[in-house]
């Protein structure tokens, strides 16, 4: 095991360090909270520092959430139930996430998943209809899609004639 011999910081430094770190790019609390206490804060001192951060606009929640939601489906693939799960586990509220999800548009998100599928199932040519089905409800489950739509769509490019067998 190895021993930090990390010098304490300050909370204005902490401060300091965290606000240019957020000039950069959007973060969620608990992982500048994450960060301030790997810097040497001192644990009783990050709720106030994460709170001048949060009054001086560098920590928002809701701008967190816009931009992790549109990163992860536009970048990622990643479904509304997949962001939402990480979103949670980052510990954004229910009503950030739910307002940031109805940013993504309906038919985009379809199209979306109609895009990694055809593309998916294009790697399971000559499996037999029903394992290529099968391992296309996975793919699109783990990419966190919601189950009536994975079937919809999978159902649609198996019934178009794509040619597994």
């Amino acid at each position: 095991m190895r021993i930090s011999h990390r010098q304490p910081i300050t909370p204005e430094a902490a401060f300091n360090k965290a606000a240019a770190l957020c000039s950069r790019c959007e973060y969620a609390a608990s992982d500048i909270h994450t960060r301030l206490l790997k810097w040497g804060l001192a644990p009783q001192q990050a709720p106030a520092v994460l709170q001048r951060l949060t009054d001086e606009g560098f920590l928002n929640e809701q701008r967190f959430a816009r931009a992790f939601v549109n990163d992860k489906f536009k970048f990622n693939g990643w479904g509304r139930m997949k962001i939402a799960y990480q979103l949670r586990a980052k510990g954004i509220a229910q009503d950030c996430i739910d307002e940031a999800l109805t940013l993504i548009d309906d038919d985009t998100y379809e199209q979306t998943l109609l895009q990694l599928l055809t593309t998916k199932a294009s790697t399971l040519r000559g499996k037999d209809p029903q394992q290529a089905r099968a391992a296309l409800l996975r793919f699109a489950s783990g990419r966190g899609f919601e189950p009536a739509l994975c079937y919809r769509i999978t159902a649609t490019l198996i019934n178009a004639g794509n040619d597994f067998d």
